[in-house]
């Protein structure tokens, strides 16, 4: 894509690119774009990073939830740094501010299967979970014939359609959790990395593909069967996610685009079910792994009884915007994300009832504001404009990120990268960077000439199978077809014992994790922060000076909606 030149002054090393056409730059020109760099990677602080995360992981800002005293707080807080800083507002109609109607709903249901003839009761939520993103008071769904669709994909790269062509409009559909495992040809004790990347989850697999996909077919409702280990976690975490208030964007048409009824099922009523439908669940499962599956007609009936306790939410992404330098360039765009909320506060907690939500995510919403500040000490602004998006909402779905991908302030045709943060290093410098869905898109490939910059060395996730690409802002891009890149830092730590970053995540995992405990803490360390802002700075620059768009690369699913989107620029 570009070749990358490597430059050290006072130690630090630096990056810069030209075109491959191009003739090699004089020493002059070196100097040039090394100096201009320069300012910009050495701008960010521990001191800074601290200051920010503390403000808004403090007791004053009660753990910024969306649609709360704490979302004005911050809101605040962000459009005056922004100002403070000199960045333009980033919505075109002169505001830092871009408004993400949502409501809350909280389902209480009631469900019932009849197979053959045979009544199957089922208790909320032991059993299963039932909900609505329709916005209306009360949801049914009665009499409606049930059909088992295997894994409910349709992935056309693969040559993979569950569904056949078979019409499931108003009818209730029963579906697999994850991507079908389909095992090597040449070594059965593997999964065929040619077919939904192997061991790594692709967005098929995701809870939210499967009911978009049930929507699209015009489903009246769709029962995703759990199961621990292709989920990931147990059934206590749907179960205690979805059996109380939940939030979502609220549409024009009031959701009715939706399928009426998502629902879960345990494994155990799954097989009941089946049975009484006189079928095995081990076969179908078996069935559902080859690509001329087809969709079986279940001799059973679904019933849903959903009453529904609504309420409006208004909140609010903020958006500042870096103008480009080049006349014809700056109508093209690099985002840089980070979510600023968190979960508020509940006041039955006895004690402290604040999700100050400090690592996640006051740190990256800081790294978002360090960023900005790196971007105004450059004595030219890029050729590109560069956007400092906080979304609202991640942690009830990516709706911030996610209303944004579907109301763009700026054509996502011309938006060439979103660079996301979510938790940044607080333990000290890494010899690594993680890269999460390594292999996807050529942004790696500048991340990885970035880092060697670092020394450091770039390694894929560890656990690919639990979809974490799929978890944070940065998807939503993806999902619209905008490269994106989410990395953190690695485990292997500088001047550290081996296993010091494993038993510091496991530490924070068990202990802190969406806890009342994410506060800041003494001990912290954002030297490791400042290497990956670096790292996160000079891939957006490269990006927003370079002479090709970033691509995503052959067989990633949503490489074919990028080639569509931009045909029509």
């Amino acid at each position: 894509m570009k070749k990358i030149f490597l430059l050290t002054i006072a130690g630090l090393p630096l990056l810069f690119s030209c075109s491959e056409n191009n003739r090699q730059p004089t020493a002059e020109t070196n100097t040039a774009i090394t100096e201009a760099i320069q300012p910009a990677l050495t701008s960010f602080t521990a001191d800074a990073i601290l200051k920010h995360t503390k403000v808004l992981a403090s007791d004053a800002y009660e753990g910024r939830a969306p649609g709360t005293k704490g979302e004005d707080s911050t809101v605040a807080y962000l459009t005056r740094q922004f100002k403070q800083l000199g960045l333009a507002p980033g919505n075109p109609n002169g505001t830092y501010i871009q408004d993400v109607p949502l409501y809350g709903f909280a389902a209480q249901p009631t469900a019932s299967f009849t197979a053959n003839g045979k009544k199957i009761n089922l208790s909320f939520p032991n059993d299963y979970v039932a909900f609505s993103h329709q916005y209306k008071p009360r949801v049914t769904v009665t009499n409606s014939d049930m059909v088992f669709v295997g894994y409910g994909i349709v992935a056309l790269e693969y040559g993979w359609d569950d569904y056949k062509g078979v019409d499931v409009k108003g009818k209730t559909i029963v579906m697999l959790i994850n991507d079908p495992p389909i095992p090597d040809g040449s070594d059965t004790s593997k999964l065929d990395g040619k077919l939904f990347g192997g061991r790594a989850m692709t967005y098929y697999g995701r809870w939210t593909y499967k009911y978009e996909i049930a929507s699209e077919k015009g489903a009246a409702a769709a029962i995703i069967i759990h199961e621990t280990g292709p989920a990931g976690y147990p059934y206590e975490v749907v179960s205690g996610s979805n059996s109380r208030e939940n939030v979502d964007i609220q549409t024009p048409d009031k959701n009715a685009g939706q399928v009426a009824v998502k629902s879960w099922i345990t494994t155990d009523k799954a097989k009941e079910l089946l049975a009484a439908s006189g079928q095995d669940f081990a076969a179908l499962k078996k069935m559902a792994l080859q690509k001329d599956f087809k969709p079986v007609a279940l001799p059973a009936k679904a019933n849903f009884d959903l009453k529904l306790t609504l309420r409006e939410l208004k909140s609010r992404n903020v958006i500042a915007k870096l103008e480009g330098s080049d006349p014809k360039l700056k109508n093209e765009f690099v985002v840089y994300t980070a979510h600023w909320d968190h979960l508020g506060k509940d006041p039955k907690l006895t004690g402290d009832q604040i999700y100050n939500g400090a690592l996640d995510n006051a740190t990256g919403t800081a790294g978002l504001l360090e960023l900005a500040e790196a971007y105004k000490k450059l004595p030219e602004t890029p050729k590109r404009s560069i956007l400092f998006l906080a979304v609202t909402s991640e942690e009830k779905g990516l709706l911030g990120s996610k209303y944004y991908a579907a109301n763009p302030l700026y054509p996502l045709n011309k938006t060439l990268a979103d660079i996301n943060m979510d938790v940044l290093n607080a333990y000290g410098r890494t010899k690594d960077v993680i890269i999460i869905g390594y292999g996807n898109s050529t942004l790696d490939d500048i991340l990885a000439q970035a880092a060697q910059t670092q020394s450091r060395k770039i390694v894929p996730e560890a656990t690919p199978e639990k979809g974490s690409f799929y978890r944070s802002d940065h998807f939503e891009f993806a999902k619209q077809g905008v490269p994106a890149l989410y990395a953190e830092s690695g485990e292997e730590a500088v001047d550290k014992p081996q296993d010091y970053f494993r038993k510091k995540a496991e530490a924070y995992t068990a202990n802190d994790y969406h806890k009342v405990t994410d506060d800041v803490k003494t001990d912290w360390d954002f030297s490791g922060a400042i290497q990956d802002l670096q790292l996160y700075f000079i891939v957006g620059y490269d990006v927003a000076q370079g002479n090709t768009y970033p691509e995503w690369k052959p067989g990633t699913e949503f490489k074919a909606k990028r080639e569509a989107t931009l045909k029509v620029q």
